[in-house]
């Protein structure tokens, strides 16, 4: 029997990867061949879904992108024996894109059944918490450390601090809580592991309650992602009936359950301590600190927050050890990153590096420049609030940081790309705008702030008092980073600033019209 691979992956979806699979199956029939179709992740080379690969005995061959209209061909080519065809792209694992990465966190996802245990271990899974299990919870809080792990949602925070902080405190429940709330523009690796390796998150989650103490943890994902839901939450059940989740785990004596909520599609929601309101039930509000949530946390426990990134980095951290993921990285910022690229690019998808790969390398060596044909005049790094670099900063090595120095943030690892058409002034409108909507309205700076300055770039888009307002937008962006109750008020100057200062020529072009200006005033 020849074994197809197809991705369920939301991005192949989109591309009709489910169609093609039925085609497939139904072309098999037809010829009266053995075959047999898994569902697998995706491999990250976006550009060329639905991948289709094929098990041959010098490996997976891939095909791409591949249509319903494609399907008969490639079996008259003999496809199923890995023979050429006009979308072959060889061994999966010697295409530049893939080849050329360091797959650690990833090192599963578009190689196993998503719903597969016995897949799972076959590639290494739930050896980390096999290991886990059988150390003092404080010895796996100190790999975590050594290993330099750092809060994959963008602030880089030590991980270990933050669970050495919980595993501390007494108390008569503790959490885990996972911030699945993948809400930055250009980002998608959080959603590409829980639909495609989900239990690598549930074995990250797991091994960060027994470090802790906890016995339930959460999973909160944002409703725009129903697929991540739906595998997510069948892959718990799986886990549950092989007992890697639920009362004495393994006959280890630890006990830890997990749960999935959906959230409502608020963006502060990816702020931990709006997270946590949510999940109580709550309207999405940011909390005041101290107290911090390691401390009083969910329901006023201490809780082990982390994104998916970082919980999905500490099953390979158990079992290879902290200094086998320290070895990967430079200065502060150890492992690697699942870099996701987006925009005017012409192949987007995900590039898992370790840190110190520069923007220029991820834009020209992965995405082979923009889609468009045009030059890249910016690349937004770190989501809606991220900075926006010129090509001058484009060698900077990703590093939290080195990123710093250049007032700019590594973040979640997405990047989107501009050609040359792009006019930086709107884009820092934009990120007034997007703060103005998204704002929770706890704190005045943010609420009042992101409509002012909405208000002031569109006078000086108009030319109106030009350099009076520009004055006003630095003193407005000022007040924001400095008086803000959480980071969505307090980062939206980054992409106002970086626009400002990067591309000064947008800010002083001839108005668009003259009613513009006046609707300005």
């Amino acid at each position: 029997m020849t074994t197809v691979f197809v991705p369920l992956d939301a991005a192949a979806l989109s591309m009709g990867a489910d169609e093609v699979a039925d085609a497939i199956i139904n072309e098999a029939s037809k010829r009266k061949l053995d075959v047999r179709v898994v569902r697998n992740g995706s491999r990250g080379m976006l550009y060329l879904e639905p991948l289709v690969e094929v098990e041959t005995s010098k490996g997976r061959v891939a095909y791409g992108p591949v249509s319903v209209k494609d399907v008969p061909s490639l079996f008259d080519s003999g496809f199923l024996d890995g023979k050429d065809h006009k979308l072959g792209h060889g061994l999966t694992e010697e295409i530049p894109y893939f080849k050329n990465q360091e797959r650690l966190t990833f090192a599963r996802c578009g190689i196993t059944d998503p719903f597969s245990i016995e897949d799972y271990r076959k590639h290494g899974g739930y050896d980390g918490l096999t290991k886990a299990l059988a150390m003092k919870p404080i010895d796996i809080v100190t790999e975590v450390t050594t290993s330099g792990l750092r809060g994959r949602g963008g602030a880089g925070f030590p991980t270990g601090i933050k669970w050495k902080t919980v595993h501390d405190i007494a108390a008569d429940q503790k959490y885990v809580a996972c911030n699945a709330d993948e809400g930055d523009s250009g980002t998608f690796a959080d959603r590409m592991l829980m639909e495609g390796d989900p239990f690598c998150l549930i074995e990250g989650m797991t091994i960060a309650a027994v470090a802790g103490g906890a016995t339930k943890g959460y999973i909160y994902v944002r409703s725009e992602y129903p697929h991540s839901v739906h595998n997510l939450r069948q892959a718990i059940e799986i886990a549950r009936a092989a007992n890697w989740l639920g009362d004495n785990i393994q006959g280890s004596g630890y006990s830890f359950d997990l749960f999935v909520r959906m959230g409502a599609g608020a963006y502060v929601c990816g702020e931990e301590t709006s997270m946590l309101e949510s999940l109580e039930g709550k309207r999405g509000l940011v909390r005041y600190k101290p107290p911090i949530p390691a401390i009083e946390g969910l329901f006023g426990k201490p809780t082990i927050i982390n994104n998916v990134m970082s919980f999905a980095a500490v099953p390979i951290i158990l079992a290879k050890g902290g200094e086998f993921y320290k070895n990967y990285g430079i200065g502060r910022s150890r492992g690697t990153l699942a870099f996701q690229i987006t925009g005017n690019i012409k192949q987007g998808g995900l590039v898992e590096k370790a840190f110190g790969v520069t923007t220029r390398q991820l834009i020209e060596d992965w995405g082979g420049g923009t889609y468009s044909g045009r030059p890249v005049r910016a690349v937004q790094i770190g989501g809606p609030l991220g900075a926006y670099l010129p090509e001058s900063k484009f060698d900077v090595p990703m590093d939290y940081e080195e990123f710093a120095k250049v007032d700019a943030m590594v973040g979640h690892g997405g990047l989107v790309v501009f050609d040359d058409t792009v006019d930086m002034a709107k884009m820092a409108r934009f990120a007034m705008e997007f703060c103005a909507i998204e704002s929770c309205g706890k704190c005045t700076p943010c609420r009042i702030g992101s409509t002012r300055g909405v208000e002031v770039m569109d006078r000086i888009i108009a030319d109106v008092d030009r350099e009076r307002n520009i004055e006003l937008l630095e003193d407005l962006c000022e007040t924001m980073t400095d008086g803000s109750l959480c980071a969505l008020g307090g980062l939206t100057p980054y992409p106002v600033r970086s626009a400002l200062r990067g591309f000064p020529e947008d800010f002083h072009k001839p108005a668009p019209n003259k009613f513009l200006a006046d609707a300005a005033e």
